[in-house]
This record gives C-alpha cells, structure tokens and sequence, in this order.
C-alpha cells in the first residue's frame, strides 16, 4: 500500500504547486457555461459557490513558487509576503481562469485587496466578504443572512443559473462529507502520525483549494485508506501543535524540516476555511429549514476559534489548549507569517492560556517564500530533544 500512497501524494503535490491552475481551466473548459470563483484566506461560504454550479478555488499566494515583480509595487513593505504573490498571480496572467473573486475579513491587507482588484482587473465580479464578529443571532446572524444572500443573488446573476434550496442543500452535504472526511484524516494522523506525516496531509488538503469538492473527496478517502493499511515504520518524535498559519501558508519544505527535526505535528490551523465548520450542518434526520439559515447558524455556533474572529465571554486560547490535551500534543510551536497582525497580536493571550496550564510552546516567524530552514531545524530540533528529556507530557 505504500507505493499508492506515494502516487497519491505525487498526485496532489502537482496539484498543489500548479500555480498556472492548468487542471481548474480544463474542468472550465469542458463545459462552456462553467464559472470559477477564487476565494482568499482564511474563510468563504464555498457552500453557495458549489451550488450554483461553479468551482470554488482557493488562492493562497505563489508560496515559494512564484518570482514577485510587480506586485511589491502595491504594498508597503512592513506588511505579509501574501498580497504581494496574490497580485503578480493576477498581473502574470494565471488568475485568467477565474470569473471572480471573495476577499474575506480575515485583516486589513486582505480586506483591502478587493479595492486593488475593481481597479485592476474591472472585468471581474469581486465581493468583500465581510464575516460576523458580533456571535448575536439577531445582530451578528441577520448581517451574515444578509451577505450570504447578496453572494446568492450575484453568483445567480453571474451564471445565469438559479440557485435553489435544493442545490444549497446538496452543495452542503458535499463540503460536510468533505469535513467529516478531512476530520477522519486528522484523526489518522493523530493517532499514528508516521502513517499520515502533516506534509502529506497538507498536500491532500492544498489539493483540495484546486479540485471540485466531488473529487477530492475522493482522494481524501483514498489516501486515508492508503495511509492507514501502509507499513511505514514507527518514529519517536515528540507529539506538536503547529498554530498561527492559519492565512499566508509557510512553504512545504518548513513542514519538512520540522518533521525531520523530531516533530510529529499532531493537529494545526493549516488551511482551515474549508474546514472550519468543525460539526456537520446537516442534522442527522436531513436538512430541515432554509439552507441560508443553516449556513448561518454553522458560522455562529460551529465555527473553530481564529484569530480574525473576536472572542468575547471564552477565554482567548482555551480552545488551543483544549487541542493540546484532545491530541495529547506534548507542546505548540507559534509560527506566523512575518506582520500577521491577528497572529502575533494573538500569540501572547495563547502563550499565557499555555502557561497557565504548563504547556511548553516556542514561537517563529516565517514566509511563504523562505527558503532557508537551517534555523529552524535547529530551534524545533532542539525543543522536541528538551520535550522528550525533560517535559511531563
């Protein structure tokens, strides 16, 4: 079963390095009247996108894949590396394939990005996504009732397609299936984390930004079968949290490192929009109601605790530290990207919820383009070393 699992993951790697999107325009290709959507960090109603017909993409930067040219000119340069790749994706050409795009309120840069895009690219539909952050349903839910709304309405427009309650309600099995189905993935690599290592995992997650729902439904069963039933070997290494990489994604090789480093990253914010909802929308008995309703109440009382989403009456990191024991992690590594401002203004409320309950944890900082990992590998080596000496994990 080995040699599968490493042609699934040759597999999704491909997809994921494709920063031409080659795979989405020939699924827009085999149909005319097929429509694509690109969704930034960290999180967008991808349900509504589905169910009207279209291709949900996720667009998380050029990592360390793309040379940036023009699109330093945009921004300042004490802000994250992200923008920056985002732009000279969309100035190089390999966004073409998109109709249009979702800027969610994830911070300042990503939020502004939209006006960058009506003035660059104003053939295109672009729509700030503006999440609730008042968790009230009469306040918070009626303003995202509202935008979930809105974006039916647009996308409608925009294919030329009605959007029934039907197709939302379809459209939400599928992502709740696919949840269930990367939690199922989660839950492998905690368990036995040298039969699914995080940069595996990764991969089979970032090929979901880039493959139709249905598809990558199936390759998440497929490798977590493969996985499972392989015969790799049992490795020592300390057991982590990896938390703060929730928008701007650190490079493939940083996950290496810290795996060869001595980490078994048991859990992490890697990617959560697609799954952030962290229970089924979907009750067991079916879908009763307005799709839109369940959307709504989904984000305000299923969603998983972020830095770009206020936090009131909970205490700012129990649900880390609450991770922490669920995962039997023997620690958490911060890494943040460089100027990620809900990360690192985030860290020292987490770091005192881990202190208060003795959890060890370090911090580093990184970008999507690093590419040096010496440092690294010695900071993680070292932790993990003092984990298994020292620790009472």
């Amino acid at each position: 079963m080995t040699s599968n699992v490493d042609q699934l993951v040759a597999r999704a790697e491909a997809l994921a390095l494709d920063m031409d999107l080659s795979g989405v325009a020939a699924w827009k290709d085999a149909e005319p009247a097929r429509r694509v959507i690109g969704y930034l960090p960290v999180f967008a109603p991808i349900e509504i996108i589905t169910a009207a017909g279209m291709h949900p993409v996720g667009i998380i930067g050029g990592t360390d894949q793309v040379e940036i040219i023009r699109g330093d000119a945009y921004f300042q340069s004490y802000i994250c590396h992200i923008p920056r790749s985002v732009v000279e994706l969309g100035l190089s050409g390999r966004l073409d394939v998109c109709d249009g795009f979702l800027f969610p309120s994830t911070c300042d840069v990503i939020r502004n990005m939209s006006g960058i895009w009506k003035l660059e690219f104003p053939d295109k539909y672009v729509k700030y996504v503006d999440v609730p952050q008042n968790f009230d349903p009469e306040i918070g839910g009626n303003w995202w009732r509202h935008e979930l709304t809105s974006l039916r309405t647009d996308l409608r427009e925009l294919g030329g397609v009605e959007i029934s309650d039907e197709s939302l309600w379809e459209a939400i099995a599928l992502h709740d299936e696919n949840r269930q189905l990367q939690r199922e993935l989660y839950d492998l690599r905690s368990d036995r984390p040298w039969l699914a290592p995080t940069s595996e995992v990764y991969l089979m997650q970032r090929a979901g930004l880039v493959l139709p729902v249905q598809e990558h439904n199936e390759l998440l069963r497929d490798y977590t079968e493969a996985a499972a039933n392989s015969d790799r070997p049992l490795m020592d290494n300390s057991r982590i949290v990896l938390t703060g990489a929730f928008c701007e994604q650190p490079p493939l090789d940083l996950l290496r490192t810290l795996e060869r480093a001595g980490c078994w990253i048991v859990d992490d914010d890697l990617l959560m929009g697609p799954r952030m909802i962290t229970e089924p929308i979907i009750d067991p008995e079916g879908p009763v109601g307005d799709p839109i309703d369940a959307l709504v109440d989904a984000f305000l009382d299923k969603a998983a605790a972020a830095s770009f989403i206020y936090i009131n009456e909970k205490e700012k990191g129990a649900e880390l530290a609450e991770m922490v024991v669920k995962r039997e992690a023997e620690g958490v590594i911060f890494a943040a990207p460089s100027f990620c401002d809900p990360a690192l203004l985030d860290r020292p409320m987490l770091a005192r919820a881990l202190d208060e309950r003795g959890i060890s944890h370090i911090s580093m900082k990184y970008s999507e383009n690093t590419g040096q990992f010496q440092t690294i590998r010695e900071q993680a080596g070292t932790f993990a070393d003092a984990l298994k000496l020292w620790s009472d994990a």
